[in-house]
């Protein structure tokens, strides 16, 4: 107990930090084993500076592996589905927007289709089918649909 009362601190003295210099000429200057003429190594860094997220070599190494591992991207709309969409819309003197509002779908999904941009989704084919009256599925695209039964 009594060691705690006769250790004194002292405030205002900073802790010796080892200083890391940067270029040989510093080390000459400071080093005393330097300057009685012992050898003293310097070692550099090896993977000083740069950007290892851009140096590029695993990144490059990833991206190649996931090409060659790439499933065929999904079918898009045939371009036959886009113009019988067109036609028929046409026929009932629709706007894209017209007709995107009667399917609940917006303006843009209808064009896509038009265009042949879109990933075919049957639900979407189905109710422009029924709102248009053409055969948008199969193999006869674009034949009028019979009522029904």
């Amino acid at each position: 107990m009594s060691d705690e009362w006769d250790s004194k601190t002292v405030i205002g003295f900073k802790r010796q930090v080892a200083k890391v210099t940067k270029k040989d000429s510093d080390l000459n200057g400071m080093c005393p084993a330097r300057r009685t003429g012992a050898v003293v190594a310097t070692d550099k860094k090896i993977s000083s500076g740069g950007n290892k997220a851009h140096q590029g070599t695993d990144h490059q190494r990833i991206a190649k592996l996931d090409r060659e591992n790439e499933v065929a991207p999904p079918p898009k709309v045939a371009p036959s589905v886009g113009r019988a969409i067109q036609t028929a819309r046409m026929e009932l003197k629709l706007s894209q927007k017209d007709l995107a509002q009667k399917i609940n779908e917006k303006p843009s999904v209808l064009q896509d289709y038009e265009s042949g941009k879109a990933i075919p989704n049957p639900q979407i084919l189905g109710k422009m089918e029924r709102t248009l009256g053409v055969k948008l599925r199969g193999s006869d695209i674009g034949k009028k649909l019979e009522g029904r039964k």
